[in-house]
C-alpha cells in the first residue's frame, strides 16, 4: 500500500446519519445484551434501575461537554487533545494512552465473547477460530475507507436498535397484559424478597460500573468528529437526541427485564457469568413471551453487537494512536495514511493488542473475558472523568479569556454541574468498585480492581516528572476554534 508524505489528514466523509448511528450504536453490545442481567441479580430491579438512571444521567452530562468541546475543536484526538490544551500535557499524554488500550482491549474481550456465542451453533470447533475469523472481519472492515467504516457501523447499529424496539413493544405488552389480568400481581418482582433493592449501598456502587461498561462507546462520536464532515451541525444533532436513546434503550430495558424477571432467578448471573449465552436475560423474556426460536435469533443479535462494537472499536482507538502519532505523543510512523486516508500501522498496533483475545488458548475463556471487562470499565470511567475535568477548564479559560458564549458552535447545559455532577459519580464509581479488599489489606485484589488507575498514573506522572509539565493557566489556554479541511 502506498502511503503518503503529505502531512497525514483524515478524510471528513462520516455523514450525520453515521454519526447518529456511531453516537448510539457504538455503545450498544455485550454489557446491555448479557451483563445487563448481572445488575438485577446483584442489586435488584429497584437497585438496576437507578444504577442505569444514575449513570444515564452523567452521560448525557458528559455528552453535552464532549459536544462543546468536539464542536469547537473537531479532531480525532479528541480526549487527549483536549486534556493537553485545557488541562496538562501529561494527563492528555495518558488520557490518549489509556483510551487506545481502553478500545483495543475491549475489542478482544468482544473476540474472546464470540466464542461463547459461536459454541451455541458449534459446540465442538474451538473458539480460537472464531477470534480469528471476527478479528480478521474487523481488521478487514477498518482497512477499508472511513466511508466504507460508517456505512458498515450505520447496518450493524441498526439490527441492533430495531431487536432492541420488538424487545421493548413485547415487554411493554406482556406487562400490560398481565395488569389487565384480574388478580395478578403485576409487579411483584418489585416487592419479592429484598427487592426492589437488594445488597444496599456497596451492590449498588458495584453494578454502576457494570452498567457504566453498557454505556461506553457513546463517547465515541468525540473522535468520529475528526472525520465528519460538517461536524458544526452533525455533532448537536447526535448528541441532542442522545438522552431520548438512553432513556429508551437503557433505562427502558432494565425496567421490562426487572418487572418480568424476577432477581433471584439464577439463569439471570448463568447468563452474565457468559457461561451459557444463551440465558440472555432478552432471550430469557422472548421465551417467556412463548417464542420458542428466540434463543437463536437472540444469538445472532448479540453476535451483530460484539462486531459492531469490535470494530468501532478498532476504529476510535486506530484513529487515537494515528492522532497522538501526529502529535508527537506516539511513535511517527503511527501518523501514516495510505492512498484510501487509513492509519495503517495504527491499525496494525491495534490489532496486534486485540490479539490478546488468543490467549483464552492458554489462559481459559472465562478468566480472559472477566479481566478484559474489569481492565476495559475501569479504563472507560478514567475516560469520562477526563472529558468532565477538560470541559470545565475549557469554559473557564474561554470565558477568562474575553470570549462570548454566544460564539460556541454547541453550548453545553447545566454549566458547571454537569461536569461536577459527572466528576463525582465516576470518582465515587470508580473508587468504591472494591473498597472492601483496600479495607482487607487484599493487595491480589486491589491490583486486579484498580490496575487501570495504577496504569494511568504511572503513565502521566512518569511523563510529568520527564517534562516538567504543568497546569496550563487559563489566561495562555489555547481556546480558539479549529480550522476545518472537509476534504
Amino acid at each position: 500500500m502506498s502511503e503518503t508524505t503529505q502531512p497525514a489528514q483524515l478524510k471528513r466523509r462520516l455523514g450525520a446519519r453515521h454519526l447518529n448511528m456511531i453516537a448510539i450504536g457504538g455503545s450498544i453490545g455485550t454489557g446491555l445484551f448479557l451483563a445487563s442481567g448481572a445488575t438485577i441479580a446483584n442489586a435488584g430491579p429497584g437497585g438496576a434501575l437507578l444504577a442505569y438512571c444514575l449513570i444515564g444521567v452523567m452521560i448525557y452530562f458528559l455528552m453535552t461537554s464532549l459536544g462543546e468541546l468536539a464542536t469547537h475543536n473537531p479532531t480525532s484526538g479528541a480526549f487527549f487533545t483536549y486534556g493537553t490544551k485545557y488541562v496538562e500535557g501529561g494527563f492528555g499524554f495518558a488520557l490518549g494512552w489509556n483510551y487506545w488500550y481502553n478500545w483495543a482491549i475491549t475489542v478482544a474481550f468482544e473476540l474472546v465473547a464470540v466464542q461463547f456465542i459461536m459454541k451455541f451453533w458449534f459446540p465442538d470447533i474451538p473458539g480460537f477460530y472464531w477470534s480469528a475469523i471476527f478479528l480478521a472481519v474487523v481488521f478487514g472492515i477498518n482497512a477499508l475507507s472511513v466511508r466504507g467504516f460508517g456505512e458498515s457501523e450505520f447496518l450493524f447499529s441498526l439490527v441492533k436498535v430495531l431487536a432492541i424496539i420488538i424487545f421493548i413493544a413485547i415487554g411493554m405488552f406482556m406487562i400490560v397484559k398481565i395488569m389487565m389480568t384480574p388478580g395478578a400481581a403485576a409487579f411483584s418482582n418489585w416487592t419479592k424478597g429484598e427487592a426492589p433493592f437488594v445488597g444496599g449501598l456497596s451492590a449498588l456502587i458495584g453494578v454502576a460500573m457494570i452498567a457504566g461498561f453498557s454505556f461506553q462507546g457513546t463517547e465515541m462520536v468525540g473522535v468520529a468528529a475528526g472525520e465528519s464532515k460538517d461536524p458544526q451541525k452533525t455533532i448537536p444533532i447526535a448528541i441532542k437526541q442522545i438522552f431520548w436513546r438512553i432513556l429508551l434503550f437503557y433505562v427502558v430495558c432494565i425496567f421490562i427485564i426487572g418487572t418480568l424477571i424476577s432477581y433471584d432467578d439464577p439463569r439471570l448471573l448463568q447468563a452474565a457469568s457468559s457461561e451459557n449465552i444463551a440465558l440472555s436475560p432478552f432471550t430469557l423474556l422472548y421465551e417467556k413471551a412463548g417464542f420458542a426460536f428466540a434463543a437463536g435469533v437472540m444469538n445472532a443479535v448479540i453476535l451483530t453487537a460484539i462486531l459492531s462494537a469490535g470494530n468501532s472499536g478498532m476504529y476510535s482507538s486506530t484513529r487515537m494512536l494515528f492522532d497522538m502519532a501526529k502529535n508527537g505523543s506516539a511513535p511517527k510512523f503511527f501518523s501514516k495514511l495510505d492512498a484510501r486516508g487509513v492509519p495503517m500501522n495504527a491499525l496494525y498496533a491495534t490489532t496486534a493488542i486485540a490479539a490478546l483475545c488468543f490467549l483464552t488458548t492458554f489462559i481459559g475463556e472465562e478468566q480472559v473475558f472477566n479481566w478484559l471487562l474489569n481492565m476495559s470499565g475501569m479504563c472507560g470511567f478514567i475516560v469520562w472523568l477526563g472529558i468532565a475535568i477538560s470541559h470545565y477548564r475549557f469554559r473557564k479559560g474561554y470565558i477568562a479569556q474575553g470570549h462570548k458564549l454566544e460564539d460556541l458552535a454547541y453550548r453545553a447545559k447545566f454549566f458547571p454541574f454537569a461536569p461536577w455532577f459527572a466528576f463525582i459519580l465516576c470518582a465515587i464509581v470508580v473508587l468504591g468498585q472494591n473498597y472492601q479488599a483496600v479495607l482487607d489489606g487484599d493487595i491480589l485484589a486491589v491490583i486486579s480492581t484498580y490496575i487501570g488507575i495504577f496504569l494511568f498514573l504511572i503513565i502521566w506522572l512518569g511523563y510529568k516528572w520527564k517534562f516538567k509539565t504543568k497546569l496550563v493557566p487559563y489566561s495562555e489556554m489555547d481556546v480558539r476554534p479549529m480550522n476545518i479541511d472537509r476534504e
